[in-house]
Parts: C-alpha cells; structure tokens; sequence
C-alpha cells in the first residue's frame, strides 16, 4: 500500500531519499478511521470527524518537502489529525510537537503513533494559532488549516533562519506558501501549489 504512495509522490518530482522511505515505512491505513482503512492506499483526503480531513499524501509530501528537514530539527506542526502527517515528520526531525483542537483527534494519533513505535512526538490540545511558546524556537513550522495571514505567535516561534510551510486564504482556493525567517522577519519564499484546507481557528487569525 504505502509502495503505491511513494510512486504517486515520486511521479510529482519529489526525490527526497528520507522522506520517500518515510512514506514507505508509514502505512496510511493506521492513521485513518478504521471504515475507511480500504481507501488508505488512494491519493485523496479522508474524513475523520469534526469536519476534518486528512490530507491527501501527495499534498503532505509536498508541505513536507519544502521544509527540507535534516534530521536535527525541533518541528511544530499545527493540526494534527489521526497524525499521518506528524509520523512522517518524526522519520525526519529530532522532536516534533503538534496541536490538535479537538481532544478525541489528538488521543487517536497518540494512539496510532505509540502503535508505530514513534516516541519523538508530543500530541497536544489547544489553539495552534498560539504555537507552544515553551518549546520554541522551532526550525521548522507546518500549519494544515488556512487563514488570510500567517499567525504572528507562530512566526515569533520560528527560529532565524527556519521555514514555515502554511496555506494562505486566497479566494477560491488556499496557496500553500513557503515562508523563511530572515532578520527576525517572515519572508515569503514561494507558493507550492493550490489546495483547499479547513478554516485555521483560533485566538491569533
């Protein structure tokens, strides 16, 4: 299943050796409502409650790609679903902390990660628009809902020099824009593709 995955994503230019052997190790079926394990292997979102989605792999990939993570990186993601998308994150950094809103979501994906032997991560619940001010600077943000603006505490939490990958509200669909830190300052780097994303909810947007 995961092999299919990691062609889709392979056909879309993305080589990374780290993050496809990422993919292949991470069965998407374990992070999905079991009524809907069959369709796992398929490159499309997956309703999990609440309204939420999980993304389709490819656009998971590609967020990921973009933040060109090392293996020594603290990541912050924000809005951690059934925690797909956190499993792949800690293939590739040192510590990945992630958000979740809603409490049921965050204890499935603490679930399916201690299932997969993951122990790097921390699944909390709260307002991901506020980021964990504890645990900052981060090297690397990833943001999986949409708003007009990047929040300003997760832009103070990204470390100098560190990327920010978010989808931007932008009419009919979202940009999934790269953003850096150059000079205390977020920089947009580029847009990586169209989407649509849940609405980012919060204090701070």
């Amino acid at each position: 299943m995961a092999r299919m995955l990691v062609e889709v994503i392979r056909q879309m230019g993305i080589n990374d050796p780290r993050l496809l052997a990422a993919v292949a190790a991470t069965p998407r079926d374990r992070f999905v409502p079991p009524r809907s394990a069959a369709r796992a292997e398929r490159d499309e979102p997956i309703p999990i409650g609440h309204g939420q989605p999980t993304s389709q792999p490819s656009l998971v990939a590609q967020m990921i790609d973009a933040l060109v993570l090392t293996g020594t990186d603290t990541v912050l993601e924000i809005g951690t679903g059934y925690g797909y998308q956190t499993a792949l994150l800690a293939h590739l950094a040192d510590r990945v902390y992630s958000v979740e809103r809603y409490a049921d979501l965050a204890e499935h994906a603490r679930e399916n990660l201690a299932a997969m032997g993951i122990t790097n991560v921390e699944v909390v619940v709260g307002d991901g628009t506020a980021g964990l001010p504890e645990h900052a600077p981060f090297d690397a943000v990833v943001v999986s809902a949409a708003a007009a603006a990047v929040p300003a505490p997760l832009a103070e939490q990204l470390a100098e020099g560190g990327r920010l990958v978010m989808p931007i509200a932008a009419g009919v669909a979202d940009l999934v824009t790269l953003f850096s830190k150059r000079h205390g300052r977020l920089e947009k780097r580029r847009s990586l593709t169209p989407a649509q994303f849940v609405p980012l909810v919060g204090k701070h947007v």
